[in-house]
């Protein structure tokens, strides 16, 4: 893993997290800015938004809001907002298309292996995979992050982005947890797999959706990485 990540401008970026995360907005200026000087990527990610297509994932039990469309626009949010602190990304799904073949009798297993492919290509430094939970009791709560059993990156990074949530959203959960996921175990690359919340939390699929929420949530993600990189 490289050691260095813009460490002339590191306490002014935590700086300004801190500020827009309590605020609860963003510096649209100020963003500007680093668009038009930070050099060229130190790290590189990838980014991956889950489900898509035909596979929709969970749904709102409010709103009927499918797990897929909120995994995008949320890895899409990520996405624009790591660009602006310098990192460079790689997006698996781009749009709401499944990434799996049309031919294939397997969907499941073509998009499996589609992501894998895009990870093992991508030469990036880490993976961030995005989905939302769902759990037949409506009073769970919270953000979860999960990293692959013996990944001792992955778990820093996995602490690190889960401590970042639990310090922003107080009903994010404070410790990161063992996942068997193969997007996480299809790599050695430090990897987690971040569950943002509940669909079957009625008022947390209504929060899920809100936009400044949205962006709230990926900027904790966002100085997570950040900590990691450091």
């Amino acid at each position: 893993m490289k050691t260095t990540f813009l460490t002339v401008k590191k306490k002014s970026i935590f700086a300004v997290l801190l500020c827009v995360l309590l605020a609860g907005g963003f510096c649209a200026t100020y963003f500007g800015v680093m668009a038009s000087t930070t050099p060229k990527p130190v790290h590189t990610i990838v980014i991956d938004a889950g489900h898509g297509g035909i596979d929709g994932g969970a749904e709102g039990k409010t709103t009927g809001v499918a797990e897929s469309d909120l995994n995008l626009a949320y890895a899409k949010t990520l996405k624009g907002l790591c660009e602006d602190f310098g990192i460079g990304v790689v997006m698996t799904r781009k749009n709401e298309n499944g990434l799996y073949s049309p031919t294939a009798s397997n969907k499941k297993k073509s998009e499996m292996e589609k992501r894998k492919q895009i990870i093992e290509d991508s030469n990036a430094d880490l993976v961030v995979s995005v989905h939302m939970n769902s759990f037949k009791l409506s009073s769970c709560s919270g953000a979860q992050v999960y990293y692959a059993s013996g990944n001792e990156q992955g778990k820093i990074l996995a602490q690190n982005v889960q401590t970042s949530l639990h310090n922003s959203f107080k009903n994010a959960k404070k410790l990161p947890s063992v996942g068997d996921f193969f997007v996480l175990n299809c790599t050695s690359k430090p990897g987690i797999l971040v569950e943002f919340g509940f669909l079957s939390n009625p008022q947390e699929e209504i929060n899920l959706q809100n936009k400044n929420y949205m962006k709230s949530m990926c900027f904790s993600v966002l100085g997570g990485i950040l900590e990691f990189f450091k």
